[in-house]
């Protein structure tokens, strides 16, 4: 199954901010005269305090104009916007789930070649400045700013905006139209609506009603095995694989004798084999099918490789290929890297965990938009412990 992708040319882009809040309350003049009387003791059959609620929320993305959301399966949000006709510059808002949760704002862009280092980054909207300081993941050539100070105004400005600009060694202009139904998506998603830790919707709620991040599920690797014979050089495809339709069509598109000899194997357990077959490549992309057998590549049968958003996120047609996949047998996973262009700043990143019996997504990260972010700064729509 393949992604789809908002390509961009390629040229420069990458930024990133944050956001706090505040709470008010006023005494009551003439219970400061006298002292208060003492609270009764609470009877001994009491019922205890109510635990806070806990976030429930499945990984889903959304589009709205020129921004797009994604909350992951624990309740982290991002919020994106992106520069206009599919230039190389981002905005991310980012938000755990919870009531003690603060905004996280980054941005970046490419500046042009002529331009030199960035040696400060700023957002400017409608003609205002807002300070940042350069990420420590910043390259010359790429630089990304993190906002600096209390994220609220930053954000106030971008919702209120016209007019969004990132200043480093040259300028990058990045859209607003959606920034705020995109902000209030996420706030109803972490049940923030109406409580002063909203983004957007703020209100009298206490910020105790708001639900605390649920716990990603727990992945149990199966027990590492030797792999002696097995691994991604020399190995053959068993008979067994190469006698069925699907595999042989896929040996056919290998046209090329370095993409025909890509085959990988590993020892899952002591009578449990993969295997995965060469099924055409790119100018960046290298497609297998992955295939679980008996000893020998026997009784084969499809590897069910499961997504949310991004590949294999059909219930009813499971995946079993990757494109830039390969097996770590010292960790039991397998990893797919879909490269949305060849930079590498879109696409889809997933990782499936073997426990014994089966693969089991273990972490996901989509971005759908070339505009040059980081991929370790993709939205994570799905992540396990």
């Amino acid at each position: 199954m393949t992604a789809a992708f908002r390509l961009g040319p390629a040229s420069p882009a990458s930024v990133l901010a944050a956001s706090a809040l505040a709470l008010s309350a006023c005494g009551d003049r003439q219970a400061a005269r006298s002292p208060a009387p003492s609270a009764p003791a609470a009877p001994s059959g009491a019922a205890p305090a109510e635990p806070p609620p806990v976030l429930r929320t499945r990984a889903e993305t959304r589009q709205f104009r020129d921004w797009s959301a994604t909350c992951g399966n624990d309740g982290t949000c991002w919020a994106f916007g992106f520069a206009p006709e599919f230039a190389a510059g981002w905005v991310r808002i980012a938000l755990a789930a919870g009531p003690e949760a603060q905004p996280d704002i980054r941005f970046g862009y490419w500046p042009d070649a002529e331009a030199g280092a960035a040696k400060t980054v700023a957002l400017v909207i409608d003609g205002r400045s807002y300070p940042a300081t350069l990420d420590a993941a910043s390259e010359a050539e790429a630089p990304i700013g993190l906002a600096a100070g209390d994220p609220r105004p930053l954000i106030d400005a971008m919702i209120q905006g016209k007019a969004m600009t990132i200043r480093a060694a040259s300028t990058q202009v990045v859209s607003l139209n959606g920034a705020a139904a995109a902000l209030l998506w996420i706030d109803e998603k972490q049940g923030r609506l109406n409580t002063p830790t909203a983004l957007i919707r703020r209100g009298g709620r206490p910020a105790s009603a708001v639900p605390a991040a649920s716990s990603p599920p727990v992945v149990t690797p199966a027990p590492a095995v030797d792999q002696s014979g097995f691994g991604d050089t020399g190995q053959s495809l068993p008979a067994a694989l190469r006698m069925r339709t699907e595999v042989g069509n896929c040996l056919k598109q290998s046209s090329m004798p370095a993409v025909r000899d890509m085959v990988m194997s590993a020892r899952l357990d002591a009578r449990t084999e993969l295997w995965a077959a060469p099924c055409g490549a790119g100018a960046y992309n290298v497609t297998h099918v992955w295939y679980v057998t008996g000893p020998g590549g026997s009784d084969p049968r499809p590897a069910v490789l499961a997504g949310t958003s991004g590949p294999g996120a059909d219930p009813e047609r499971p995946d079993n290929s990757t494109v830039n996949g390969e097996y770590d047998p010292r960790t039991r996973t397998l990893s797919a890297f879909a490269k949305g262009r060849g930079l590498g700043d879109c696409g889809a990143l997933q990782t499936w965990t073997w426990t014994g019996n089966r693969f089991v997504l273990s972490r996901e990260s989509v971005m759908g938009e070339c505009a040059g972010v980081p991929a370790d700064l993709w939205p994570v729509a799905w992540r396990t412990r």
